[in-house]
């Protein structure tokens, strides 16, 4: 028996929102469920592609189909639709550095962008994660392991309005705490020791800043994502969006 079977009702929730499904326009995919937990199943264990348990089909052709539906922004959606129903009323950011395997790296610039990049950590990604008030991802954002977490901050806030953000001392900038002000959010933040006027901070408050961090241990679980073996950003973070849709799913 494979693992990682979808449950009939996790199947279900999912299954309107894939390509080649009953009813598309063009051919239709040829048992999506089982193409579905094939994908699954590399990300949870982190296996390569050649060692794809043959029940699933060739793994060549799995493969294939996979980088298609990432070119689509096909994972990215069913991400996008799953997180809907995220609690945005308190959110939480940072960053976690990814160790790049040695066969992720040499992939031509034209090929598209790559995120990596050479940190204290090594060579690796960094996840920039905005995690909503129950644990879960709303919102990511791939960079090179030497990118600074506070440059990508505005990024993860675009577009939503929470009430307070949660946040380590790395974000400590002037620019982020405008852009709080300006959402009409509470930042809780922590201030740099080196800050001319030292500012107050609700310390009770911050305790759940740790939401973020067990999500960090959770999405490790899956090992595509703990390892990043993937030469291209675009196919890394699919992997990505593949984990947090399966943690939303649970």
């Amino acid at each position: 028996m494979l693992r990682l079977m979808l449950r009939d009702d996790q199947w279900e929730r999912i299954a309107p929102l894939l390509r080649g499904k009953a009813g598309d326009r063009g051919r239709s995919g040829l048992d999506n469920r089982r193409f579905v937990e094939a994908v699954f199943w590399i990300a949870r264990t982190g296996s390569p592609w050649r060692d794809l348990p043959v029940e699933f089909g060739k793994w060549n052709s799995i493969y294939i189909r996979f980088a298609r539906w990432s070119n689509k922004n096909v994972w990215q959606n069913i991400f996008a639709v799953l997180r809907e129903d995220a609690d945005i009323e308190e959110v939480s950011i940072d960053s976690t550095v990814i160790r790049a395997h040695q066969h992720a790296a040499g992939a031509a610039k034209k090929t598209g962008e790559q995120a990596l990049g050479r940190s204290r950590g090594g060579f690796g990604t960094k996840i920039h994660a905005c995690v909503e008030g129950f644990g879960q991802l709303a919102r990511f954002v791939l960079t090179g392991g030497h990118v600074h977490d506070s440059t990508q901050a505005e990024i993860l806030l675009k577009e939503i309005e929470p009430q307070a953000v949660l946040a380590d001392k790395a974000y400590d900038t002037n620019a982020l705490l405008e852009c709080i002000a300006m959402k009409k959010a509470k930042a809780v933040i922590p201030p740099k020791e080196n800050r001319k006027e030292q500012r107050e901070f609700d310390r009770y408050h911050y305790r759940s800043r740790n939401l973020v961090e067990r999500f960090f241990a959770h999405i490790k679980q899956f090992r595509r994502v703990a390892t990043r073996y993937d030469k291209l950003a675009e196919r890394f973070a699919s992997f990505v969006a593949i984990a947090a849709s399966m943690l939303w799913l649970k």
